[in-house]
């Protein structure tokens, strides 16, 4: 089969899908199928088929659109900023979709709700499209709406916006992949996807750059005498490190044998930063920024902590468990259906400092509950996160869709 990759988000990138999506790729490749990769690309800011070194600049495809689709034209999609460049955007990727050519492609595979609504307006009547939504990004900005302006804001255009781009971009494929009963149940119960559409399973991990980088080591290593708490994430307010700051900080009130690493960059970088020093940790806590030894430096942790306030199903978490850490978990989406509670790991409700900090201290001090704990999810990792599994599932989601285009009179 020929196959798209499709995303909105900017590819190749340090997160987000850009690993899952190679992941696929190489899966497929593998099993004889040929794969391009689709997405926004910057420097200069433009659509491109990155494995096939092509893109299309969008300054030439910008001035058309606001030539014709203006305040005067066009009205509403004027009203709001923010609105009017994430439809622009699309508009883009729709027009550099159709400038590449869609035709020969045998399956298109979305990776965001953005994305499926562009293909699904582009592509080919017959063309089988599926979607993978990893997670909501209409809930983040709604979250952080409530969070800044109150209720009141469920009546604003950029409310309204995002309700119906997570809605449209659940129905627009003709199947919909959720990794979790969570995103599942998001789509369905909040964003009216009707739940025939979806289907679940979790992800997978190629473990072979995984073990090598475990292999090439890392030059960072446990002070003595101290235990390794370990948080790879986007230092960015949805995956609440602020927490994990304040529970550290009671943590340091009671006990001082360890250090925690934070592993990645974000805009609350410099906030977290500061937030450490001012509670007195700021030489327990080491903000490593963003490192492509991540797998080495698991290996060097003994707990690994996680406090989203929202998350799906987080690679760093299934590199944890293959590793065999005992994971302090939020009980956030996706992450209570990834540890199970005094068993592969601890789970504390959002948001509460005092749970996390208990959670932590009670590994620190536990030596016996904290090896099996991590012996218990190195198996659950061995048994759930199988590539090959992944792969085998996407293929049989694909030969469903294609079936469904031949009896529609769709042979190609």
């Amino acid at each position: 089969m020929n196959i798209l990759l499709a995303t909105y988000w900017p590819i190749p990138h340090l997160g987000g899908v850009w690993p899952f999506m190679l992941q696929i790729k190489r899966g497929l490749e593998k099993l004889g199928h040929t794969v391009d990769l689709l997405g926004n690309g910057m420097d200069p800011p433009k659509f491109q088929m990155v494995n096939q070194g092509r893109g299309l600049g969008k300054e030439f495809i910008l001035p058309v659109l606001e030539r014709e689709l203006n305040g005067a034209t066009v009205p509403l999609l004027h009203v709001n900023a923010w609105v009017r460049g994430i439809e622009m955007d699309r508009y883009c990727m729709e027009l550099s979709a159709a400038y590449f050519g869609l035709d020969h492609y045998d399956i298109i595979h979305t990776q965001d709700a953005i994305s499926t609504i562009a293909m699904s307006r582009v592509k080919g009547k017959h063309t089988p499209l599926v979607a993978s939504i990893h997670g909501s990004i209409a809930r983040e900005v709604m979250l952080g709406l409530e969070r800044d302006q109150g209720s009141a804001c469920r009546q604003s255009p950029v409310w309204k916006y995002y309700w119906g781009l997570e809605h449209y971009g659940g129905v627009s494929a003709d199947v919909t992949i959720a990794s979790t009963n969570w995103m599942k149940n998001i789509l369905v119960q909040q964003f009216a996807v009707p739940e025939q559409q979806i289907t679940v399973f979790q992800y997978g991990l190629n473990t072979d750059k995984f073990w090598s980088v475990c292999a090439s080591g890392t030059d960072m290593a446990a002070p003595p005498g101290k235990k390794v708490m370990i948080c790879p994430a986007r230092l960015v307010y949805i995956k609440g490190l602020h927490f994990l700051i304040s529970a550290l900080q009671q943590l340091k009130q009671r006990r001082s044998d360890w250090v925690c690493w934070i592993v990645g960059e974000g805009e609350k970088k410099g906030e977290l930063m500061q937030q450490a020093l001012q509670a007195g940790i700021g030489q327990d806590v080491m903000f490593l920024g963003h490192r492509m030894d991540i797998p080495a430096l698991l290996q060097k942790a003994d707990i690994f902590v996680h406090p989203s306030i929202q998350d799906n199903m987080p690679f760093s978490v299934i590199e944890a468990q293959i590793l065999g850490l005992p994971a302090v978990v939020s009980n956030a989406g996706g992450l209570p259906e990834m540890v199970q509670h005094e068993v592969t790991g601890l789970v504390s409700p959002v948001g509460d400092v005092n749970a996390l900090a208990s959670h932590l201290e009670y590994l620190l001090s536990n030596d016996e509950a904290r090896v099996n704990m991590g012996a218990a999810a190195k198996a659950w990792g061995a048994a759930h996160w199988s590539i090959d599994q992944m792969i085998g599932r996407i293929l049989q989601v694909y030969e469903q869709v294609s079936e469904q285009a031949k009896e529609k009179g769709g042979v190609r």
